[in-house]
């Protein structure tokens, strides 16, 4: 424990067990508004006092999924100083990452509440204890989203080890860019995948040769069954470097003129405009998608769009009623890291009110 926690809080400990203890309270509080997702940091402080032989009493003002404003205490920690002076380093590490990224899971599936989300961060994650922290908050900010909106939210993630926090017994997935490389083509890969699992449903990953349009009715083509009983997807990831398939920036704006007009007719600003018809997964590329699969009558063939769908881009999604049936994301996670530094400040000791001028905004009220 000493070798992770900040040394003046170690040195704090040794002074406390040498002068006499003192029962505190914490305050815990966020500098922006968050979701409370403090789950996986109260296990971790329960854990620590069975450990300690201790007992902390937890006052938890906002419950997991409830709005906390800035500088709201989320939850008092009340115990012996000297059990809890030295916890406080790795307490906070389990906190505001999270609450962060559940505010932002809550937003994007509020602004494209139809849409369902597949959890896909892992890989951006530095290590599997955020992984399981990030995999945490995307299905807080998801419930919160399903309890407002009623939206759709996160059905799903990547990896089996979080999978339980979507109510799902594995990760979800079929292929990544590399099978795909590996099959030689995009139908191929999709008929190997369909030989290996033919009763799992097949996503086709279908941007890797720059064929988006041509390979997804290729595909849609070969598997008439998939297609009828509604077990086929395609996902879209074009990189942000060049346009899907027959697209570019005259075509785009021509196909969101047929179906949401009003849409670029309005100021935008650049990045938002992009979303709309710039290159990679924009909304008039998955617009342009539906049309082609829509004309050859594969409508049930649903479309999965991935790369770079922060809240931002779900908000302009769906300004653009874009007909997106699932997202894949990882874009929940913080984006400016300073923003998850949650703090923790003692108000009280041996139950009288003391805290550093400047911050009696935390006294309990």
């Amino acid at each position: 424990m000493s070798l992770w926690t900040d040394k003046y809080f170690v040195l704090s400990k040794e002074t406390i067990n040498k002068f006499g203890d003192a029962r505190v309270t914490y305050a815990i509080f966020m500098r922006r508004p968050v979701i409370s997702a403090p789950r996986l940091g109260i296990k971790w402080l329960t854990d620590m006092a069975y450990r300690r032989n201790t007992k902390f009493d937890v006052d938890l003002r906002y419950p997991e999924g409830e709005w906390v404003g800035a500088g709201e205490p989320i939850m008092y920690i009340s115990g012996q100083f000297s059990q809890l002076v030295d916890l406080e380093t790795l307490l906070l590490q389990r906190i505001g990452p999270a609450c962060v990224a559940a505010y932002n899971a809550f937003t994007m599936c509020s602004e494209l509440p139809n849409v369902s989300f597949l959890a896909m961060d892992a890989r951006h994650c530095a290590g599997s204890e955020m992984a399981e922290m990030m995999a945490y908050a995307a299905s807080v900010g998801s419930q919160k989203a399903k309890d407002t909106s009623g939206a759709t939210g996160f059905i799903g993630n990547a990896t089996d080890a979080t999978a339980h926090y979507f109510d799902q017994k594995s990760g979800l997935g079929t292929m990544p860019h590399a099978f795909v490389g590996y099959a030689g083509s995009t139908l191929r890969a999709a008929q190997m995948f369909d030989e290996a699992f033919p009763n799992k449903p097949m996503t086709v990953l279908v941007d890797y040769f720059a064929h988006e349009i041509t390979d997804s009715l290729s595909v849609a083509a070969h598997f008439p069954k998939r297609v009828e009983d509604g077990s086929l997807a395609v996902r879209m990831d074009t990189p942000g470097s060049r346009y899907v398939e027959k697209l570019d920036p005259t075509v785009s704006y021509a196909v969101l003129e047929k179906h949401v007009p009003d849409v670029v007719r309005g100021y935008r600003l650049e990045n938002e405009l992009s979303f709309l018809v710039g290159p990679g997964v924009s909304s008039a590329a998955i617009w342009h998608l539906r049309d082609a699969l829509n004309e050859k009558g594969y409508q049930n063939v649903k479309i999965i769009g991935s790369s770079g769908f922060s809240p931002a881009k779900c908000r302009i999604f769906g300004t653009a009623n874009t007909p997106v049936d699932i997202i894949g994301t990882g874009s929940y996670l913080p984006e400016n890291w300073p923003e998850t530094y949650a703090t923790a400040d003692i108000v009280e000791y041996n139950g009288e009110p003391r805290v550093k001028v400047g911050r009696e905004f935390l006294l309990r009220k």
